[in-house]
């Protein structure tokens, strides 16, 4: 990309400032908008050096503040269809998303992660595997650090992993990773993306413009994918990845021993027992991980050392302490059901469940269901609480109770849990309407936990 010149940034969060950012440091000339009326201009032109080329506009964007921007970057956060969005289209101004900028500006090697459950821990582990054997890795998106602040740092001799949304994935137009990995496909999401036909679609995208010399790492276990890395038109070269099934080619689990075939000839990888993670879903991701690694060419000597290594990254079935013989875990990362139903089954006793918050337009029955005779009680919270109670008292689960802020969930659970009981943070919700984001939620629960 060469000079920019003038870029409307929707969006005045984590996603907008950051790529506004980028941009002036490129020359840009930015309008950082945002709908929300109520934010202090002042404030947000704090975070940009005195005398930046950007101007803020906030409430309503008019037709005129279009004039002369030829292209619009639009913040993740942001649906397609919100009203203004139309008005940026009619007016014949691109629309990028901050991971096709970020992309557009940095160099060296990509690897990009996506999948409904499992991004952040198989993006950090890939992560480290990969510092243990290049000298400039970076580790961005979704985890924590938009690309955007790492691009104009990356090299040629750079290798870059980024987690990957399907917000972000929504307006990529040339974004092609070296690697790229669908970990799964599940519901969520659905009050933006509306059916799981266009959340798959959005998914499989980040494969849109890869080519033969590219990779996809995919879950030979997930039906969606399974068919897709099937697909005659799809081009990078598929590695698959399986807890289920033995693969003539690909990694797959054979009682507690990953295993790699190659043209029917299997080799003993590792033995998972040696790892510090719980549960089949972190074993898929090891495998992913692994496969992604060995596509950037990372010896499996120096992968399995750093697998061994690795610790389960914060608010991902995160062991918190344990307190009267009863363990704290930290599952808020599991913002919907599917990641929720991991967490249950990775836990190593039974289980005392908070769960709740807001509504994702997601299906309760699948979790549920997956209680079996593990969860003793269902501690409640959050705009979902009713729908959660009336799913599970469908289901025959009649142990539930409503706490009204997380302070009381914890006490709650710590008043009724026993010795060799686990209290799990896994709420299958996103934590939007009671705290800012499910790191602010996990960091409270942890805080309640510590202050019993």
């Amino acid at each position: 990309m060469n000079q920019i010149q003038k870029v409307l940034v929707a969006g005045a969060g984590k996603s907008g400032i950051s790529s506004a950012r980028l941009l002036l440091d490129m020359g840009g000339d930015v309008i950082l908008y945002d709908g929300n009326a109520t934010l202090h201009e002042p404030s947000i032109l704090e975070q940009f050096g005195e005398g930046a080329r950007i101007s803020v506009i906030l409430g309503e964007l008019m037709p005129e503040d279009l004039a002369d921007v030829y292209l619009c970057i639009m913040s993740p956060g942001i649906s397609l269809e919100t009203p203004f969005v139309e008005r940026i289209r009619q007016a014949q101004i691109p629309i990028w998303g901050e991971l096709q900028l970020a992309y557009h500006c940095a160099r060296g090697r990509l690897a990009a992660i996506t999948g409904t459950n499992g991004k952040t821990t198989t993006t950090a582990l890939v992560g480290e595997i990969l510092k243990a054997y290049f000298d400039d890795v970076h580790v961005v998106g979704n985890i924590g650090l938009p690309y955007t602040d790492a691009a104009l740092s990356t090299g040629d001799d750079s290798v870059t992993v980024a987690e990957v949304s399907s917000f972000q994935l929504e307006t990529i137009t040339d974004f092609r990773p070296n690697v790229s990995a669908i970990l799964n496909i599940t519901p969520d999401h659905l009050n933006r993306h509306h059916t799981m036909e266009c959340y798959i679609s959005v998914k499989e995208g980040i494969t849109r413009n890869q080519t033969e010399e590219d990779t996809c790492v995919l879950n030979y276990d997930d039906p969606v994918l399974n068919a897709f890395g099937r697909d005659a038109a799809l081009k990078p070269k598929v590695v698959f990845f399986s807890s289920r099934s033995r693969l003539e080619d690909g990694y797959y689990m054979d009682g507690h021993m990953i295993m790699y075939g190659q043209e029917g000839k299997a080799s003993a990888v590792m033995d998972v027992r040696e790892m510090n993670l719980l549960g089949r879903h972190n074993f898929e991701n090891v495998m992913a991980a692994i496969a992604v690694t060995r596509a950037l060419g990372v010896p499996m000597a120096v992968i399995v050392k750093a697998v061994k290594a690795f610790k389960a990254v914060e608010h991902r079935i995160e062991f918190v302490t344990e307190r009267l013989g009863v363990k704290y875990y930290n599952d808020s990362k599991g913002t919907n059901p599917d990641a929720a139903i991991q967490a249950v089954k990775a836990m190593p006793g039974p289980i005392i469940l908070i769960g709740g918050g807001y509504d994702k337009g997601s299906s309760y029955d699948e979790w549920i269901e997956s209680f079996g005779g593990n969860v003793k009680y269902l501690v409640l919270i959050g705009q979902t609480r009713d729908k959660i109670a009336k799913c599970a008292r469908e289901h025959g689960f009649e142990n539930i109770m409503y706490a009204e802020d997380m302070a009381e969930a914890v006490r709650v659970c710590a008043y009724y849990a026993e010795a060799g009981d686990c209290v799990l943070l896994s709420p299958a919700c996103a934590s939007w309407g009671m705290f800012r984001d499910y790191e602010e939620r996990g960091r409270i629960f942890k805080e309640c936990v510590r202050s019993l």
